[in-house]
C-alpha cells in the first residue's frame, strides 16, 4: 500500500488527538458527540480540537476562581457553592466590563 495513508511501523507510539493539541479535555469524545448531535451535516477535524481548547479554558477560568472563594471562606475544598459563587462573579465581572465599554 505504497503512498496510502502513513505507516506506523512497529516502534511508533500512537498519539491522541488530546496528546496532539496539548489538551487535558477528550478531543474524541467532543468529535463524536458533535457528530452525532447532528449539529451540522459534516464536521472539520479542527472544530472539535478548538471546542475542547475553549471548554477547557473556561473550566480552568472558574476553577481559579472558586480556589479565590474558598480562599476566603477560609477553606481549603472547593464545594460546589464555591463554584456558583465564582461563576455569578465572574457574569458580574462582564456586565461590569460591557458597561465600561458603553
Amino acid at each position: 500500500m505504497a503512498g496510502k495513508g502513513k505507516n506506523l511501523g512497529s516502534n511508533a507510539k500512537r498519539r491522541s488527538r488530546r496528546s496532539k493539541a496539548g489538551l487535558k479535555f477528550p478531543v474524541a469524545h467532543i468529535a463524536r458527540f458533535l457528530k452525532v448531535g447532528k449539529y451540522a451535516k459534516r464536521v472539520g477535524a479542527g472544530a472539535p480540537r478548538f471546542l475542547a481548547a475553549v471548554l477547557e479554558y473556561l473550566v480552568v477560568k472558574v476553577l481559579e476562581n472558586a480556589k479565590i472563594a474558598a480562599r476566603n471562606d477560609k477553606k481549603t475544598r472547593i464545594t460546589p457553592r464555591h463554584i456558583q459563587l465564582a461563576i455569578s462573579n465572574t457574569s458580574k465581572d462582564v456586565a461590569a466590563a460591557q458597561e465600561e465599554e458603553d
